[in-house]
């Protein structure tokens, strides 16, 4: 990630680590609801998402991180889920998938409930596909009311280990 205000990129490693538990992500019913008035789509607009994530007072996406994150697109390592409203990019969620393993780098909205609805497509989609984990770093109160948790650097790192030697390919978004 940059640091915001020097543009130097750091390596960012926290111990404890936080994941989504694919096998038993929660969905609140209010969220369930609302989350049906979104088309999700999936790397249909890589460039709308990172972009979306980036505008805010401060970012850690600088251009260097946005060019990397980019590239890393173009080669098929990198993918979006997009929460569209009317046809128009509400929210979405980016990252990284190498394997069986999944590193969900940020998320962002402009509509109520349009991030998590991308969030949500995500862990459904990674669930069907097969992986086995979703990395995203930190806990925030919205990753928590999905169930996220915390685990120490070595189990992550183990997990991690045994994910991305196990290859899964993206495929297809499925339905809600």
């Amino acid at each position: 990630m940059a640091d915001p205000g020097t543009g130097v990129i750091l390596w960012c490693s926290p111990d404890p680590r936080a994941i989504l538990p694919l096998d038993s992500f929660h969905v609140p019913a209010r969220l369930a609801r609302a989350i049906r008035k979104f088309e999700l789509t999936s790397d249909r607009d890589f460039e709308g998402v990172i972009d979306g994530c980036a505008a805010r007072p401060t970012t850690w996406i600088s251009p260097e991180i946005r060019a990397a994150y980019v590239e890393l697109r173009k080669l098929g390592h990198a993918h979006s889920v997009e929460a569209l409203a009317a046809g128009t990019l509400a929210g979405g969620v980016y990252g990284i998938a190498i394997g069986a393993a999944f590193m969900a780098e940020s998320m962002f909205h402009r509509q109520t409930d349009a991030g998590k609805a991308a969030l949500v497509g995500l862990l459904r989609h990674l669930a069907r596909r097969g992986f086995e984990l979703c990395d995203i770093q930190m806990t925030t109160p919205a990753t928590r009311q999905f169930g996220a948790v915390e685990i120490p650097r070595s189990a992550y790192l183990a997990r991690l280990r045994a994910a991305v030697a196990r290859p899964v390919e993206w495929g297809t978004l499925g339905t809600n």
